[in-house]
């Protein structure tokens, strides 16, 4: 899907809300509500009178990782992005050229027996691409311990768009968990920013349920917007069961993020019911494979190229995404991870018992 549109550049937010204005869930984020084709606007803090009593989000519980760290290739200053370790002790990771704005240029990886110097002695080798036919993302093996130097001398990745570094803490949601293992993602899972503890206190005042689940994130394609690799995942027992009665009682299922989709839509069985999953995931949805389980989406905003528009177009249909993107350049809104929001919720309907098998 690639909309007919541009977005200004003057419409990419360069900092976190807080900087802009008050706080995260304050007037400094927009809200952008699509029911359909009709679109209304808002701020943040309206969600919970958005939202209905029954309704069930589904957040993404984990905490982004300060992936990006320097190195040396040879001769050349390098910087690598620490994207997902393997069953097999490997990690996949994409190298990149620093720039003068103290952000990155993409580069290819490889070949395979190069090796990359990082701080501590960390040595990391190339052995082969991640994918067939892409050199973005390379398998590599790694001498010396990947996490806690990541700890040690990491930082959050960070692309042109943004005006400066920021601290790990700005990239983390309030729904994050610390994992022992030191697992966690690349990039925020962005779409949950704006919430904050008050929040999700209103929420649950009002009724409004919440499902955890756990999707680890890779390094996305932030210039040739490749689908998503393959991703760790789990959804655990009680969301599965607080997901299939929400759809019993006829109430909306709605992600919070494109990472809270692919991860229930990889939980579905075959008569359509949500179960207990973990693993990897290569899923990615399309209009043409549609949802299952989702009604409903809150996302940020992406470029008019990127695959995550796929996603919206199977939740709300290509009319109702083509009309709230030109409602959001109309109204100004901000894109990318420090920015606006946008809610999909279905039309309008009478409140009512609906089956829990597919809907097609």
């Amino acid at each position: 899907m690639a909309l007919a549109l541009r977005v200004p550049e003057e419409l990419s937010a360069r900092v976190p809300a807080e900087q802009r204005g008050p706080g995260r869930d304050r007037s400094s984020v927009r809200l952008l509500v699509s029911r359909g084709t009709d679109a209304t606007h808002h701020r943040f803090p309206e969600l919970p009178s958005v939202l209905r009593a029954g309704d069930l989000l589904v957040v993404n519980t984990s905490p982004t990782l300060a992936a990006a760290v320097d190195g040396r290739l040879g001769h050349a200053r390098v910087v690598v992005h620490v994207s997902t370790r393997g069953d097999d002790g490997r990690w996949a990771v994409e190298l990149r050229d620093p720039d003068d704005r103290g952000t990155t240029r993409p580069r290819a990886g490889g070949p395979a027996g190069s090796v990359v110097v990082l701080p501590g002695g960390v040595r990391l080798t190339y052995e082969e691409p991640l994918a067939a036919g892409s050199e973005r993302l390379w398998w590599v093996q790694a001498t010396g311990d990947v996490p806690a130097l990541l700890g040690r001398r990491g930082r959050p990745i960070r692309y042109s768009y943004t005006e400066r570094d920021q601290p790990l803490a700005a990239y983390q949601t309030v729904f994050a968990l610390p994992y022992v293992s030191g697992a966690g993602s690349a990039e925020m899972p962005s779409a949950a920013r704006p919430f904050t503890e008050s929040i999700v206190s209103r929420l649950v005042s009002r009724g409004v349920q919440f499902a955890p689940i756990t999707l680890h994130t890779g390094v996305a394609s932030a210039e040739s917007h490749e689908p998503p690799y393959a991703e760790r995942f789990e959804v655990p027992e009680a969301s599965a069961r607080l997901i299939n009665a929400a759809r019993a009682a006829g109430q909306n299922v709605i992600a919070v993020g494109t990472t809270a989709v692919r991860a229930v839509e990889s939980a579905v069985d075959g008569d359509g019911s949500v179960r207990a999953a973990r693993g990897w995931t290569d899923l990615v949805v399309t209009p043409e494979r549609g949802v299952r389980v989702v009604d409903g989406l809150l996302t940020g905003l992406h470029e008019p190229a990127a695959s995550h528009l796929l996603m919206l177009e199977a939740v709300a249909g290509r009319a109702a995404v083509d009309r709230a993107y030109e409602e959001a350049l109309r109204g100004r809104y901000l894109w990318h991870e420090f920015g606006d929001v946008h809610l999909i919720l279905p039309e309008e309907r009478p409140h009512a018992v609906r089956c829990s098998g597919n809907r097609e």
